[in-house]
């Protein structure tokens, strides 16, 4: 686990999250300085339910029109909206193009679910599953800094065992972890020495299984910044499960994410 380590005259950075358009009263998600407006939302699923999320679909401005309800003219705008923002890749050919839904794309998505899953079920979460790995072996020396420690106690309700357990998702659940955008998490606060300024990370309640049992009191911890992609999984929790569960590097396990 690396938690961002700023020097005191560098600024930090916010999260992506929900917002209000408000000229156009319309709820949008911002990412990565854009904004992704409802209107693009709802074509994004459209063509993920064309067949562009699996593959390439091929589409034509007048089909998707169609679908929407709309204008050829506007079709066309969203379209080009959805690729300047990362979320689709097109091919124009002579008939019409060929489409797909980007792994940002799919994300959107997998957020959307999230909060529809938030709205019509009682149990808000995400399973994800993946092997064990060793990780860069620095989880130990941020969690035990004592500007951190004080808040794991006080927020988790205690003070984690001096190293991260990192997990290697499968593809699947790589996809899927965008879900857990749409968890409330326990916020880490960032926090300053006389040296330097230390990020913030946010903590999710977790269920572990492991091949030899199930560990119910973990939390995933997501550093604001971090050197792993969203391959790469780190748990906290008050001991060592390595050695509770007799678990090893390539052991598959099953993580259960809730609020």
């Amino acid at each position: 686990m690396t938690f961002t380590v700023f020097h005191s005259n560098s600024e930090m950075h916010t999260t992506v999250g929900m917002l209000i358009r408000r000229d156009t009263a319309v709820s949008g998600m911002e990412l990565s300085g854009r904004v992704i407006g409802y209107d693009e939302l709802r074509t994004l699923k459209v063509l993920a339910l064309a067949g562009a999320l699996d593959g390439e679909a091929k589409i034509s401005c007048a089909g998707l029109a169609g679908k929407l309800d709309v204008s050829n003219q506007t079709a066309s705008r969203r379209l080009q909206s959805l690729e300047d923002t990362d979320m689709i890749e097109r091919e124009i050919v002579s008939d019409g193009q060929w489409v797909s839904v980007t792994r940002e794309g799919e994300a959107l998505l997998q957020r959307e679910y999230a909060h529809y899953q938030r709205i019509f079920e009682s149990q808000v979460g995400v399973t994800l599953t993946g092997t064990l790995t060793s990780g860069m072996h620095e989880g130990g020396h941020y969690i035990t800094l004592p500007g951190y420690m004080r808040q794991f106690d006080a927020k988790l309700g205690y003070e984690p065992y001096a190293g991260t357990l990192n997990v290697e998702l499968d593809a699947e659940s790589v996809r899927a972890r965008a879900r857990m955008d749409a968890l409330d998490p326990i916020e880490i606060e960032g926090w300053e020495d006389d040296e330097r300024t230390y990020g913030p990370a946010y903590c999710y309640p977790a269920t572990i299984e492991f091949e030899t049992g199930t560990y119910d009191d973990a939390h995933v911890i997501a550093p604001e910044r971090t050197h792993h992609g969203d391959v790469q999984l780190e748990l906290i929790a008050p001991e060592k499960l390595r050695a509770r569960f007799d678990a090893d590097d390539g052991d598959h396990l099953t993580i259960h994410v809730h609020e």
